[in-house]
């Protein structure tokens, strides 16, 4: 059995602790979840007789550190080897004012081929288990060295398309906000799509209501076909009629992602017509000029151009923001996670 596998009704229903006090399971779960122990030997609450059951039975993570590089600007980047062989990679991203956010990865590869993602030039391998996504942020929570307290946030916007792993995706959700395990606010997690509308339509059904964020890029059908295969099959006017359907409260609101592409979406029309069809939605943008990777047929825009643009949605009362990448100098900033995928 992998604890970080299970929910707590499912911790509570294995045989394993049937034996056992009810308590012993929330002892366990405030170690691993709470305080970053994930060696049974440490447990120093648990007899040592339970310890060493525990350790011939029970396991905590289910990948391990492989690498880490960190960047000038604080952010790291970790690779974090699977059982099976493979490699997926995480990134800690400091931010302001003592915050921090993970992002997290929801597959090994990706699907969906975007053209400005060196992720899409790995094809698509496999979904993470609940426990390899779980694993991850108990171990950037780990590494981060966050005291016991500190709250944090989590965006899906690793490797993979999350919303093409929902069991998986919504099971771990389930895990990091149950109360009697890690405990963290819905409000603190992000999903990030590609713009999947079946899954869109899960997630507005999902009980546990995270934040959603869309990964737009471009303002018409065929522009974003170009650049966005999964648009043929998604396309962006049922996308957006989807949107307009999405259950939020009086304070959330959708956020869109622009990746900014050199002499391709960066010009005023394009940001005239992200206005237009965005009007009926709650929302703000994250404008993010391009990362280039090698290999990539794109260029990063002109800073005039990425001025211009947001100037032109700020004036329509649009909370137009232009993300500053982290990471870039490692290939950890958005766009640029792609890792090894063949086992040693």
């Amino acid at each position: 059995m992998i604890i970080t596998d299970c929910t707590f009704e499912e911790l509570q229903e294995n045989p394993f602790f049937s034996e056992e006090k009810p308590f012993r399971i929330k002892q366990i779960a405030q170690w691993v979840y709470t305080k970053s122990e994930f060696d049974f030997d440490n447990m120093t609450n648990l007899s040592k007789q339970f310890r060493e059951k525990l350790k011939g039975n029970v396991e905590i993570l289910s990948i391990e550190k492989a690498g880490a590089n960190t960047s000038k600007d604080g952010t790291t980047k970790y690779v974090f080897k699977l059982r099976d062989g493979l490699f997926i990679e995480s990134v800690l991203i400091p931010m302001n004012e003592g915050k921090v956010t993970f992002c997290i990865s929801s597959q090994v590869g990706c699907a969906m081929g975007c053209k400005f993602c060196k992720t899409a030039t790995m094809g698509f391998i496999r979904n993470l288990t609940p426990s390899e996504i779980v694993s991850q942020v108990l171990l950037l929570k780990k590494y981060a060295n966050l005291p016991e307290k500190k709250k944090f946030n989590i965006v899906f916007m690793g490797m993979g398309e999350p919303l093409h792993n929902t069991e998986n995706v919504f099971k771990a959700i389930q895990i990091l906000t149950d109360k009697n395990l890690m405990d963290l606010s819905p409000r603190r997690i992000t999903i990030s799509t590609s713009g999947l509308i079946e899954g869109i339509k899960k997630l507005a059904n999902f009980p546990i209501k995270v934040r959603l964020a869309i990964s737009l890029n471009a303002s018409k059908e065929k522009q974003r076909e170009e650049i966005m295969p999964v648009t043929k099959g998604n396309p962006l006017s049922k996308l957006i009629d989807t949107l307009r359907k999405f259950p939020l409260s009086n304070r959330d609101r959708i956020t869109f992602e622009y990746v900014l592409l050199k002499d391709f979406n960066d010009k005023k029309e394009d940001a005239l017509r992200v206005y237009k069809l965005l009007k009926g939605i709650k929302y703000k943008i994250n404008l993010i000029p391009f990362n280039p990777y090698p290999g990539s047929k794109f260029d990063k825009p002109e800073e005039k151009k990425v001025l211009e643009f947001q100037k032109i949605l700020t004036d329509r009362g649009i909370n137009a923001i232009i993300r500053k990448s982290k990471g870039e100098d490692i290939s950890a900033a958005c766009g640029m996670l792609a890792s090894k995928t063949k086992k040693d």
